[in-house]
């Protein structure tokens, strides 16, 4: 065999195996970073956690106030009379209800 067929038989073959291991590589990269269980999906699904537990913390506060609304509605008569006037424009007998409109400009 000539030298000079070897020489470029073993730079081909050197140059396909580079191929491949660019090819792996890169493969494994995208798999990395893009997969199922890649960064990108990791940081979507930690995104969307985070806006969730928001979300919980929100709701319970509101129950929190909606709770102790409740326990006022309950035992404090005060608190319901001035909700019935505030809310309903209720009075009591003798009393004259004004409704205040405001103008628009």
């Amino acid at each position: 065999m000539n030298p000079r067929k070897n020489k470029n038989k073993s730079n081909i073959q050197k140059k396909v195996i580079k191929l491949f291991l660019l090819l792996g590589i890169g493969i494994l990269l995208i798999t990395f970073f893009f997969g199922d269980h890649g960064l990108y999906h990791l940081y979507t699904i930690k995104s969307e956690r985070n806006k969730i537990q928001k979300e919980i913390d929100h709701l319970r506060e509101k129950r929190v106030v909606l709770e102790d609304e409740k326990t006022r509605l309950k035992t404090d008569f005060k608190y319901i009379e001035e909700m019935a006037r505030e809310k309903y424009r209720m009075a009591k007998k003798g009393e004259k209800v004004f409704k205040v409109i405001e103008k628009e400009d």
